[in-house]
C-alpha cells in the first residue's frame, strides 16, 4: 500500500477492525518512511453479473455509480452515507443471489426503486423523476400518487 504523503511503498498496520456485517476490513497504518498514518478499507471483491442496459450495451457492475446517483438523489436530505452505503450492500446482495451471468439493467433499477421509499421519500421522487425520465408533469404526479398510496397502504 503506498503512504498518501510521501508515496513509499513500506508501512505497517497498526490495528485493524471489521465492520459491523464483517464485509470489510478497516485498517490504520503508519509509513515506514516519514510516520504519517492513514486507514485503508478492505472489501471482498466477488463476481458479480454484468449489466445489460437497454440498448444492449453490456457494462460492469460499478458500486460507485450507485453511490453516485444514491448521493444526487439524496442531495441536501437527512440520509448519512453509511445508509447509502448499507444500500448499496442490499443490493449488491441482490446481484450475488442473482445466480446469473448476465442482469438486465431494469431488473436493477427495479430493485432501488423499492428500496428507496425506505431510505428517503424524496429521494425516491428525486430518482424516480430520472430513472423513469417522465416526459410530462401528468406522469410526475402519477408517481407521487402511487408513493402517497403505498404509504397509506402501509406497504413500507
Amino acid at each position: 500500500m503506498k503512504c498518501p504523503y510521501c508515496e513509499h511503498l513500506d508501512n505497517k498496520v497498526i490495528d485493524s477492525r471489521l465492520n459491523k456485517d464483517a464485509t470489510i476490513t478497516r485498517r490504520r497504518r503508519e509509513c515506514l518512511k516519514c510516520d504519517q498514518r492513514f486507514t485503508t478499507y478492505e472489501r471482498l471483491e466477488v463476481m458479480l453479473p454484468v449489466l445489460v442496459k437497454k440498448d444492449g450495451r453490456r457494462e460492469s457492475w460499478d458500486r460507485h455509480k450507485l453511490i453516485a446517483g444514491l448521493e444526487k438523489a439524496c442531495e441536501k436530505r437527512s440520509v448519512s452515507r453509511d445508509k447509502i452505503d448499507e444500500f448499496t450492500d442490499e443490493i449488491e446482495r441482490k446481484l450475488q443471489d442473482y445466480g446469473a451471468k448476465e442482469i438486465p439493467s431494469k431488473v436493477v433499477g427495479k430493485w432501488v426503486m423499492e428500496g428507496l421509499p425506505h431510505l428517503d421519500e424524496v429521494a425516491y421522487v428525486r430518482f424516480a423523476s430520472v430513472y423513469r425520465q417522465f416526459k410530462d408533469v401528468n406522469e410526475f404526479m402519477d408517481e407521487l400518487k402511487s408513493l402517497l398510496e403505498s404509504r397509506s397502504e402501509g406497504e413500507y
